[in-house]
């Protein structure tokens, strides 16, 4: 496994961390990993828990790539939507577990998982693109709809509003919030208790419950796709 992520399983728990940098941007590279692993973790047909490092889930998408080759940039959103769309479907539940910031793509990585579970801090977690000088793209905009409050989702998406951990419980961002010495284990004990489930119904029950925001996922990634591309002259 690539050094931007670590892959671990015990029984029937798939552990992936995210290590990449001080931040976890989320490069091509890293997006490729994180992939790789959830190959591994679906093949293995495992419950998987997403983790970050102390202090940081991700703060999004690496900026340094759209400095350097703008339609590279392109394919990395492409890229980050396809894995959301990825975790929204995927076979097993997908646990993810928030040791800290998470921004952006760390945010919308979030918002894809089954279950979400942070730790209480002085962390901060949202949608900043509006505020960096990006407008929300069509795949953002549907995938803050779909977990966020209606409020929360107008205060994220279009004024581009952070939350500390406790209030991202409210907006959507996550289901619960643990003191950092007992993250890992609520993780674990959550993941097994969703490994408990009969998971051919858990499967077919997500992707029934999920078809329509798949499909308006689906339309939004070409959309963005083809846009973003057009303006680069592509």
């Amino acid at each position: 496994m690539s050094d931007l992520v670590k892959y671990e399983i015990d029984g029937n728990i798939a552990t992936i961390t995210f290590q990449n940098g001080k931040v976890n941007a989320m490069s091509p590279d890293h997006l490729t990993a994180i992939d790789a692993a959830l190959d591994k973790a679906e093949a293995a047909g495992a419950v998987v828990m997403l983790v970050g490092q102390p202090g940081i889930f991700s703060a999004g998408f690496d900026l340094k790539v759209f400095q350097k080759d703008p339609k590279e940039g392109v394919e990395m959103v492409t890229q980050g939507s396809k894995l959301c769309r990825r975790l929204q479907s995927f076979p097993t539940p997908v646990v993810g577990v928030c040791t800290g910031h998470a921004i952006a793509q760390g945010c919308f990585t979030l918002l894809s998982c089954d279950y979400r579970i942070g730790v209480a801090g002085p962390f901060q977690l949202g949608l900043n693109e509006v505020q960096i000088g990006m407008t929300m793209h069509h795949a953002g905009i549907e995938m803050a709809r779909f977990r966020l409050t209606p409020s929360f989702f107008q205060r994220s998406v279009i004024n581009a509003e952070m939350y500390d951990p406790a209030m991202a419980v409210t907006a959507g961002f996550l289901d619960k919030i643990v003191p950092e010495e007992d993250l890992m284990v609520a993780a674990k004990a959550e993941a097994t208790r969703l490994a408990g489930l009969n998971l051919p119904a858990h499967k077919a029950s997500k992707l029934k419950a999920r078809a329509a925001q798949l499909d308006a996922l689906d339309q939004a990634i070409a959309t963005d796709h083809k846009d973003q591309m057009a303006l680069l002259g592509g």
